[in-house]
């Protein structure tokens, strides 16, 4: 642990915070400006498609440029979507909204690498992890609150003034990035390339973790974004929803504060394997029944489930490559990842209202299983050591 570590977890916190903030407004305003009912939830689908974009060119213009000036130029595209998208909600125009949340979904996007800019600058890259996603806790407290805040105090069209205060958590994350000091890569290292993306992604360390945080990060994205619906239709009302999404995303932050010691003390494989068994309780209680105790317990297990997977899931696949090759492998983890996460939030609904709240679940068991085959498979067949760099050269 050191001060850029926690300096970054800062960061981490205040762009979790925005994003938060934003979520909780953003179908609000869809609400209130969008054309049709059908809409209302697009500038959240902007938002993602933004973050999904910036997934490749973020990593890459990191390598060429450096963590410091990519990460800032990330801010800079966020900030400008949060004064945008004051100023047409003062207006009152919905598909320029659409346009301010696809850019802050590009802020986003650059945001991501904070875990794995983290790792670099530490010894002890279970802890890093952790360190930035415990932040969450905060931003998962402090983000609706915040929100709600503004509104009531600084009361305005459209919720305009929320993203003034959105803008300066962006301004803050941008200050804080100015004193951090990043383990740059030197610039005849990365131009010497390293191997190609094809020989990274073909490590059974590397594809089993992008896997791990495919499964993870898709089932619990989906879970949770059809909730709210689910619950809807059985008859709770709003603030039972919020406090269901409320104890998830404590599930999913809260554990960052042990993840680390747990990864230590019983290995990758034994904590994914218990990420698996708690989404797997996850789906057993929401087929069980339907009332609000049953969403709740469900909803928190998925959180904590995801967090020992994807946490894990960071840490092994950046053992699989070197300095040099961190932008391509990093670039090749994230578009995977993010596009299956942007297709669940497209899909969500769509499947709700199609095929109903209890065959999700029951769709959601096979790829479950199937992800704990692998891996009890890869660990009988003992290929999943994780190997230091030095032994990658």
């Amino acid at each position: 642990m050191n001060k850029n570590v926690l300096l970054l977890a800062c960061c981490q916190g205040l762009i979790t915070t925005g994003n938060i903030l934003l979520v909780t407004i953003s179908a609000l305003v869809g609400q209130l400006l969008s054309p049709s009912t059908s809409l209302t939830t697009f500038p959240v689908a902007a938002q993602m498609f933004g973050l999904l974009l910036a997934t490749i060119p973020a990593s890459l213009i990191m390598a060429k440029i450096g963590r410091k000036k990519g990460f800032s130029l990330g801010n800079l595209i966020g900030i400008s979507g949060t004064v945008l998208g004051y100023v047409v909600l003062m207006l009152s125009h919905f598909w320029l909204f659409s346009v301010a949340t696809f850019l802050i979904g590009v802020g986003i996007g650059f945001a991501t690498l904070y875990r794995f800019a983290a790792i670099e600058a530490s010894d002890n890259p279970a802890t890093a992890i952790s360190t930035v996603m415990a932040s969450g806790v905060i931003a998962a407290i402090l983000g609706p609150n915040l929100a709600v805040w503004v509104n009531t105090h600084y009361p305005s069209l459209n919720y305009a003034n929320v993203f003034i205060a959105l803008s300066c958590l962006y301004v803050l994350a941008l200050l804080l990035l100015q004193v951090v000091k990043f383990a740059e890569v030197q610039a005849t290292a990365v131009k010497s390339g390293g191997r190609s993306v094809w020989q990274i992604a073909t490590q059974p360390q590397f594809y089993t973790a992008v896997l791990v945080a495919m499964v993870s990060y898709t089932v619990m994205n989906l879970l949770m974004t059809a909730t709210p619906l689910a619950m809807h239709r059985h008859g709770f009302a709003l603030a039972d929803s919020a406090l269901v999404i409320e104890w998830h995303v404590l599930g999913m932050f809260v554990p960052s504060f042990f993840t680390a010691k747990l990864i230590n003390r019983f290995g990758q494989i034994t904590v994914v394997c218990a990420g698996i068994a708690l989404m797997l309780l996850c789906v057993l209680t929401n087929l069980y029944g339907t009332s609000h105790a049953h969403f709740l317990v469900a909803l928190t297990l998925l959180g904590v489930g995801w967090n020992f997977m994807f946490i894990t899931a960071t840490q092994m696949v950046s053992s699989t490559y070197q300095p040099s090759e961190r932008g391509k492998a990093q670039a090749t983890n994230e578009f995977l990842v993010f596009s299956m996460v942007a297709l669940s939030s497209l899909g969500a609904g769509w499947l709700e209202g199609t095929i109903g709240w209890q065959n999700i679940n029951w769709y959601t068991l096979p790829i479950l299983l199937l992800l704990l085959f692998i891996l009890v498979w890869q660990w009988r067949a003992k290929r999943m050591q994780v190997q230091p760099i030095s032994a990658l050269k």
